[in-house]
C-alpha cells in the first residue's frame, strides 16, 4: 500500500540525471565532489550518498565531522571532506579517515599536533584560503607561516587547496568572481611551487561549474545542483528537482466575512471563505514566512494561498474556489511546482526551504 500521509518523496533517478548533467559540464579528468551536508540539503544524507557512491562520485563533502561519521557508519567508503570542522572534533577525523578543511592557522596547529600524537604519516588535509568571501579561510599573508608548519610536520600532507566563490550565480558580479578565481590560482601556484607537487584545487560550486570554466581546475564541488536547482532559470531547465513535498487535508471549515483564522487573529476574512487545514507546520520546516498568502500549495492543480500565521504542526489555505475534501493530497513543491518558486515568493531561497524540512517528515525514496 502506498504511503498516503505527509512525506518527502525523493526521486533517485532524478538525482542521477543531475549528477550526469553536471559531470558533462566539466572535463573528463576533473574530479566531482558531491556535497551532502545538512542531511543532503534535506533529502536524506545516507540514501543520497549511497546512490551517489554507486554513480561513482569521486568525493563527498559535509559541513561537520558528525555528518561524516554518519556516512562512514552507513558504509560510505569514498573520501569525505568536512568543510567546517570544529577543533574539538578534529581527532575524530583521523579515527574515521575523514579529510578536514583547515581554514585557520590555529586549526592547522591543532590538527598537526593531533596527527603527530596519533603517529600519522602524511595525513591528508585541505587548506582553505579567503579570496574575498570573507567567511572562513586562511589569509594569503599567512601562507609562509602555514607552509613552515607543514614542512615541519611529516604527520600531515596538504593534498587539497580550496576557496569559496561569493557570487558565482550572479553574473553582474562576474568581475569580482573572476578576481577571486585569479587570486586562488595565484595562491595555488605559489603553494604548489613551495610543496614541490600538485594538489587538488577546488573552488567552483554548482553555479561556478555552470558559469566559470576557468574555475574547474581538477575538482569541483556541487551541492544544490544535485538536488535540481541551478540558481538560474536558464540552467534549471537542464536539472530536475528530486523532491516532492506532499501532505493532505485534515479538515475543511468555513468562516464568515470578518472572522479570523489562526493565531493572534492576524488574518480576517474579506469575504465568506472556505479553508483547509494542512498537516504541516513550522515544526516540519514550513516556516512562518510562508504565511499570509506569501506561499501557495496546489490542490487538484489549483493554487491555494496560505491564510494567517503558520502553526507548528499545521497551516490553513484558501480553498473557496477549489472543490476538495478531507484526505485530498496537497503539493507543497515538486517538479512542476519547484521549491525555488515557493521560496522566491516568500523572499527566501530554495536552500533554506529544502534544508529546513525536518526529520519527522518521512523520506520516501523512489527508483532506488
Amino acid at each position: 500500500m502506498a504511503f498516503q500521509g505527509t512525506r518527502l518523496e525523493v526521486d533517485l533517478d532524478a538525482l542521477a540525471h543531475n549528477f550526469q548533467f553536471l559531470k558533462s559540464r566539466i572535463p573528463d579528468d576533473t574530479l566531482f565532489m558531491s556535497v551532502v551536508k545538512a542531511n543532503a540539503y534535506g533529502h536524506g544524507a545516507v540514501t543520497v550518498a549511497q546512490k551517489l557512491q554507486k554513480l561513482e562520485t569521486d568525493y563527498f563533502a559535509v559541513a561537520y565531522v558528525e555528518e561524516a561519521v554518519e556516512l562512514r557508519n552507513a558504509g560510505i567508503v569514498k573520501p569525505i571532506l568536512t568543510l567546517h570542522p570544529q577543533i574539538h572534533t578534529l581527532e575524530i577525523c583521523i579515527d574515521r579517515c575523514i579529510e578536514p578543511v583547515i581554514y585557520s592557522m590555529e586549526m592547522l596547529e591543532k590538527f598537526s599536533a593531533f596527527a603527530k600524537a596519533k603517529s600519522q604519516q602524511s595525513y591528508p588535509i585541505h587548506l582553505e584560503f579567503n579570496t574575498g568571501m570573507n567567511r572562513l579561510g586562511i589569509d594569503p599573508l599567512e601562507i609562509p607561516k602555514a607552509l613552515e608548519l607543514v614542512h615541519k610536520n611529516p604527520a600531515i600532507k596538504v593534498i587539497g587547496l580550496q576557496s569559496h566563490l561569493a557570487a558565482s550565480e550572479d553574473l553582474d558580479e562576474k568581475e569580482f568572481t573572476l578576481s577571486q578565481i585569479k587570486k586562488f590560482n595565484d595562491i595555488c601556484n605559489r603553494i604548489e611551487k613551495e610543496l614541490g607537487y600538485k594538489c587538488l584545487r577546488h573552488t567552483d560550486n554548482t553555479s561556478g561549474i555552470l558559469n566559470y570554466d576557468s574555475g574547474h581546475y581538477n575538482m569541483v564541488r556541487s551541492g544544490i545542483g544535485l538536488y535540481g536547482y541551478g540558481n538560474d532559470k536558464n540552467h534549471d531547465v537542464n536539472l530536475k528537482p528530486i523532491a516532492s513535498l506532499i501532505s493532505n487535508i485534515s479538515q475543511i471549515s468555513h468562516v464568515k466575512k470578518g472572522e479570523s483564522i489562526s493565531y493572534n487573529r492576524s488574518y480576517k476574512a474579506e469575504k465568506d471563505t472556505t479553508y483547509a487545514v494542512i498537516a504541516l507546520g513550522h515544526g516540519d520546516g514550513i516556516n512562518r514566512i510562508y504565511g499570509y498568502g506569501k506561499a501557495s500549495v496546489h490542490i487538484h492543480g489549483k493554487a491555494a494561498p496560505t491564510l494567517g500565521i503558520i502553526c507548528m504542526d499545521m497551516f490553513m489555505v484558501d480553498v473557496t474556489d477549489i472543490p476538495s475534501k478531507v484526505g485530498d493530497e496537497v503539493i507543497v513543491f515538486n517538479l512542476q511546482y519547484p521549491a525555488s518558486n515557493i521560496a522566491e515568493h516568500a523572499g527566501t531561497i530554495s536552500y533554506e526551504l529544502l534544508t529546513g524540512i525536518q526529520r519527522r517528515v518521512p523520506r520516501i525514496y523512489l527508483n532506488r
